[in-house]
C-alpha cells in the first residue's frame, strides 16, 4: 500500500504528512514522489524514493506514472499541480484498470475549475456571489485583471488609472476584467475542503490569508466563522468532487458578504496549516481508499492556529552536478 505524490517540487510538508499518516496505519508503507528534476526537488529528497518523469504535457506522461505505480506497488496517486489535473482526470479509467486510486475530482469538474469563467457560473448556480465583471470598453477604476486559466499569480494586474492600461491588457483574450475588492474590509480566505468518494463534504477549514508570496500563503490563521455554514449549505455535495479542493473567497468583515473567487481541485500550498490544525486529509484518504472507511462530517479542528512560514534547507552530501 504505497503512495506517490506527483510533481512534488517543494512540497516537503505534504510529503511528510502522508509519510506520518501512512506509517501510523501501514508501518511498511512508502511515500514516493515524482518531479521533472527530482535531484533538485526538496520534497523528492525527503520522500522514500523518487522518480524522474517527463513533462506533464508529454503524451507519455500518464504511461510513465502508471508504469511507476505498477513497478513499485503504488496504489494511490496524489497530483499537486494545475497543469496535470485535466490530463490525469481524462485518463482516470486507466488507473482504475490497475486498481490504482487516483485522488482527483472527475474530469467535468476539473474543467470548470481550470476555467475561471466557468467556475464563476458554478458559483452563481450555487448561490455564491462573484466580483462584478467590468466591460473593458467602458472601464472604471480601479480594475482588477487576471487570466481565466492562470495560476501562481501570473499575469495579474491592479490598474488604478487609464494611463496604466496597455494594448496587452485590452487585446489579450485570456484576461478577465473585474471590480477591485478592497482588502481592508474584505479579508481573503483559502478554504480547504475534503470530499469523500460519495462527493459529500466531510470537513471545511477556512484559512485567513495574512501574507502571500508568489501566490502561496506565507502567513495565515485558521478561523471558525460564518464561512463554514455558508459553504456547508451551498456546497455540501459537488458532483465529481473528490479529495482536497481549495476554494478562495473574500469575506466582508462588516456586511458578512462572501464573494467566490476560484476553486483549485488539489492540495494547495497552504494545506499544512489545515493539517496541523486537525484537518487530517491524508489519513482520511488512506482510510477511505485503502480500507473502505469513509469519515463523517466533522469540525473538530483547532481554531486560531497561526502559521508563519520561513525558508529551510534540505542538505544532500556528495551531489554531483
Amino acid at each position: 500500500m504505497n503512495i506517490i505524490i506527483c510533481s512534488a517540487g517543494k512540497r516537503v510538508s505534504l510529503v511528510r504528512a502522508f509519510q506520518k499518516e501512512l506509517r501510523d496505519i501501514v508501518p511498511t508503507g512508502l511515500v514516493f514522489t515524482t518531479d521533472l528534476s527530482p535531484d533538485l526537488s526538496p520534497a523528492c529528497r525527503i520522500s522514500d524514493g523518487y522518480f524522474s518523469i517527463c513533462k506533464v504535457t508529454s503524451s507519455d506522461y500518464v504511461n510513465q506514472i502508471i508504469k511507476i505505480c505498477i513497478d513499485n506497488n503504488i496504489k494511490m496517486v496524489v497530483p499537486t499541480i494545475d497543469t496535470e489535473l485535466q490530463i490525469l482526470a481524462d485518463q482516470s479509467d486507466r488507473f482504475k484498470e490497475h486498481n490504482i486510486h487516483l485522488i482527483l475530482s472527475e474530469s467535468k469538474f476539473i474543467s470548470k475549475c481550470r476555467d475561471k469563467r466557468l467556475i464563476n457560473i458554478f458559483f452563481q448556480d450555487h448561490d455564491i456571489c462573484i466580483p462584478r465583471k467590468i466591460d473593458k470598453r467602458n472601464l472604471t477604476f480601479p480594475v482588477f485583471i487576471k487570466p481565466y486559466d492562470g495560476s501562481l499569480s501570473k499575469d495579474i494586474f491592479l490598474i488604478n488609472k487609464e494611463s496604466e492600461i496597455t494594448d496587452y491588457h485590452l487585446n489579450n483574450d485570456k484576461l478577465m476584467f473585474m471590480e477591485y475588492i478592497d482588502p481592508i474590509n474584505n479579508h481573503e480566505y483559502t478554504i480547504d475542503m475534503y470530499y469523500g468518494g460519495d462527493n459529500f463534504v466531510k470537513c471545511i477549514v477556512p484559512r485567513k490569508r495574512i501574507e502571500v508570496r508568489a501566490g502561496e500563503i506565507s502567513k495565515g490563521v485558521t478561523i471558525k466563522n460564518e464561512i463554514i455554514s455558508f459553504l456547508k449549505e451551498r456546497l455540501d455535495y459537488i458532483e465529481g468532487a473528490v479529495g482536497c479542493i481549495t476554494l478562495q473567497l473574500f469575506f466582508n468583515v462588516h456586511t458578512k458578504n462572501i464573494l467566490g473567487i476560484e476553486i483549485n481541485p488539489r492540495f494547495g500550498g497552504g494545506f499544512p496549516l489545515s493539517y496541523l490544525a486537525g484537518g487530517n486529509f491524508p489519513r482520511w484518504l488512506i482510510n477511505e481508499y485503502f480500507f473502505g472507511k469513509t469519515c463523517s462530517y466533522q469540525e473538530n479542528w483547532e481554531e486560531n492556529l497561526l502559521m508563519l512560514r520561513y525558508d529551510d534547507e534540505v542538505i544532500v552530501h556528495g551531489f554531483e552536478n
